[in-house]
């Protein structure tokens, strides 16, 4: 007698053995995708600071004036993506990969540290914490596994913050 098809228990292990993968799968996969996000966010914030950099040398080594962050598209305010803009070249460089609210409603993914504003790159201290330790420009959310990414005057860009005080 020849059978044809599965019995019961076949298709029960199969479809254990499935969801057992699927279950192992789709976890893995998402946090693939958020370190992928974040290393292209962290790309972003240094070609924000490719952009900076170019507006420090034609105003004096003296950063921008800029406001933290804005509220909308429609607020007339001086902040990163209004300022830089000429510099970077695309509006959508102010976008995080990760952003799905932030960069729609205000046109920017990232904030700006404005205790550096008006000040020069040398003189960057805030609360006696070394400059080189300041954020310039940081995720305006945690939207990253390992929280926020962050530029520092060096033009170097991290997830870890460095300006702890007392180190």
């Amino acid at each position: 007698m020849k059978r044809h098809g599965f019995t019961l228990v076949e298709m029960l292990v199969v479809l254990g053995i499935l969801v057992t993968l699927m279950a192992i799968g789709i976890p893995v996969s998402q946090s693939v995708l958020a370190k992928s996000r974040q290393s292209t966010c962290l790309s972003q914030l240094r070609a924000l600071g490719a952009g900076l950099q170019s507006y420090l040398q034609e105003n004096r080594n003296i950063m921008p004036d800029l406001e933290a962050a804005r509220a909308s598209k429609s607020e007339d305010v001086a902040v990163l993506d209004t300022v830089l803009l000429p510099y970077i070249g695309s509006p959508e460089s102010f976008r995080c990969s990760a952003d799905h609210e932030e960069y729609s409603k205000t046109g920017c993914s990232y904030a700006w540290n404005s205790f550096v504003s008006g000040k020069r790159l040398e003189d960057a201290y805030v609360f006696g914490i070394r400059e080189d330790r300041i954020p310039l420009i940081y995720d305006k959310e945690s939207w990253h596994p390992d929280g926020v990414n962050f530029l520092y005057p060096d033009m170097s860009s991290s997830s870890k913050p460095r300006f702890v005080v007392g180190n």
